[in-house]
C-alpha cells in the first residue's frame, strides 16, 4: 500500500477536504438558475463564477451529479469534424481539456491516443478525404492513411474485418483522447462550488413561469425560485422543460447503448471507430474495452440495454479483433441522445427573453463540455452568443441554414 495513502487515511493531521457542501435550503431569489447538473450545467456555472463573477447561481438536478449524458457516455475526445463550424468549435473545447487537470487540481485521466475513423468502402474513402482537407484547412492534425498505417499503429486489428467489410484506410487525428467523465464533471463542480456557486441534487424542476415573454421564475419539488435567467442543459430530457416554456425544437430523442468488457492486458493504444459496423472501442487505463455504437433506431425516452444491441455489437467486434471472443462482457447500459435534424447542438438565445438552451448534443456532447459551458456563460453573462456557437443558433432551423455534421457524427462517438 503507498505510503501516501496510509498517510491520510489514519492521520488526523491530512483531514481530506470535501469537494462538494452539505446541501443547503434553496434561497428565494438567484441570478441564474442552471437546469441540469451535468458536465455542461456545472461549467456554465463555473465559468459564470470564474469570469463573470456571476456567483448567485443554483444548479438544479433531479438525480445526482452527472446522473444522464455525463456518467453514461464512452468519454471520447476529437475535434476532426466535417463543418468548418464544427472544427473550430470542438477544437477550442479539446484544447481547454488539455489543461483541466492542472486547473481543477483533479486528476481527469486525460490520455492521447490518436483517433481513427475507419473507412471500409470508395464513398466513405472519400468522406474521410473530404473531413481531412477541412482539417487541415482549419489548423487541426488529421489525415487519410492506408490500411497498412492502421495496422501499425493497432497491430491486433484483422485489416480484412473476417472478409465483410475490409478496411480501405482511415482518418487518422493524433490528437484523439479519452479521460474519466465523472471526474470531469466533479471538478467543474467542485470549482464552482469553491466560487459561491450552489448544487442542489434531488432537486426536480416542475414548472417554470414566463410573463410577457420573459422568464420570472421556477418552481420545483423543493419549493419557488425567483429568478430572471434559465439555462436548460438536461441533454436528453430537453424536450419537457422546452415544453413549460412552449419553446418548439426539432429534436427527438433516442437511447445510445454502451458495454464494457473484463479488465484486459493493455493492448490498445489507439480509438477506433468504424462507422460501417458501427462501432467504437478505446481501452481503459484499467484495462477494460469501453464499447458502443449507434443509437438505437426509434425514438423512446427510456434508458434499458437490449440482448440485441450487446450481441450486434459483440459480432462487430469480432470483425476487427477475433482474438476476443472468449472476453466477458462486464456491463451494458444505456443513456439518452437528444439529436438535431443537422447532429449539431442547438446553444444560445431563445424567443423567450433570459431562456438559454444548452441542447441537441446527440452522441457527441461530452467532448463539448468545457467549451460549451464557456460560451453559455458568456451568452448568459452578455445576453449575447459569441461567434463561435453563432451556428448553432435555434433560429437556424426557421433560415434554413443548417450545420450539417451528420457525416462526423454518424456513429455515437
Amino acid at each position: 500500500m503507498p505510503y501516501q495513502l496510509v498517510k491520510y487515511a489514519l492521520s488526523s493531521k491530512y483531514p481530506r477536504t470535501r469537494m462538494f457542501t452539505a446541501t443547503v435550503d434553496l434561497k428565494d431569489n438567484y441570478d441564474v438558475v442552471i437546469i441540469g447538473a451535468g458536465g455542461h450545467g456545472l461549467a456554465a456555472a463555473y465559468y459564470l463564477a470564474r469570469d463573470y463573477d456571476i456567483t448567485n447561481v443554483a444548479v438544479l438536478e433531479k438525480d445526482y451529479i452527472g446522473a444522464g449524458g455525463t456518467g453514461r457516455n464512452t468519454t471520447i475526445i476529437r475535434s476532426n469534424y466535417l463543418t468548418p463550424e464544427g472544427v473550430r468549435f470542438y477544437d477550442e473545447s479539446l484544447r481547454l481539456f488539455k489543461d483541466l487537470s492542472t486547473e481543477f487540481d483533479l486528476n481527469l485521466f486525460y490520455s492521447e491516443r490518436g483517433h481513427f475513423t475507419l473507412a471500409h468502402s470508395d464513398s466513405a474513402v472519400r468522406t474521410m478525404r473530404w473531413r481531412a482537407e477541412v482539417n487541415k484547412h482549419m489548423g487541426v492534425n488529421s489525415e487519410f492513411v492506408n490500411p497498412d498505417f492502421v495496422k501499425e499503429s493497432c497491430p491486433y486489428i484483422d485489416l480484412t474485418c473476417g472478409g465483410n467489410a475490409p478496411i480501405m484506410g482511415a482518418l487518422y487525428h493524433p490528437p484523439g483522447a479519452i479521460a474519466r467523465h465523472d471526474a470531469v464533471a466533479w471538478g467543474y463542480g467542485a470549482g464552482a462550488v469553491k466560487r459561491g456557486v450552489e448544487i442542489h441534487q434531488n432537486t426536480e424542476v416542475v414548472g417554470i413561469d414566463v410573463r410577457k415573454g420573459k422568464v420570472i421564475g421556477v418552481r420545483t419539488n423543493r419549493g419557488y425560485i425567483r429568478t430572471s435567467k434559465i439555462l436548460s442543459a438536461v441533454a436528453g430530457w430537453t424536450p419537457q422543460i422546452t415544453d413549460m416554456v412552449g419553446i418548439r425544437t426539432p429534436i427527438y430523442v433516442r437511447p445510445l447503448q454502451a458495454c464494457v468488457s473484463e479488465p484486459l492486458k493493455p493492448f490498445l493504444d489507439t480509438i477506433i471507430v468504424s462507422g460501417s459496423l458501427h462501432v467504437y472501442v478505446s481501452q481503459s487505463s484499467r484495462g477494460e474495452l469501453v464499447m458502443g455504437g449507434a443509437t438505437d433506431p426509434y425514438d423512446l425516452n427510456m434508458m434499458r440495454t437490449s440482448l440485441e444491441f450487446t450481441e450486434g455489437l459483440a459480432s462487430h467486434m469480432l470483425d476487427l479483433f477475433p482474438f476476443l471472443s472468449e472476453v466477458k462482457i462486464l456491463r451494458v447500459w444505456a443513456g439518452l441522445c437528444d439529436m438535431t435534424p443537422d447532429f449539431a447542438p442547438i446553444m444560445g438565445k431563445t424567443p423567450v427573453e433570459g431562456f438559454y438552451l444548452d441542447a441537441g448534443w446527440g452522441t457527441w456532447g461530452f467532448k463539448a463540455t468545457p467549451i460549451s459551458g464557456k460560451t453559455m456563460a458568456h451568452t448568459i453573462a452578455k445576453d449575447c452568443e459569441p461567434d463561435l456557437i453563432y451556428a448553432f443558433r435555434l433560429s437556424r432551423f426557421e433560415d434554413f441554414e443548417l450545420t450539417g455534421e451528420k457525416g462526423a457524427a454518424s456513429v455515437g462517438h
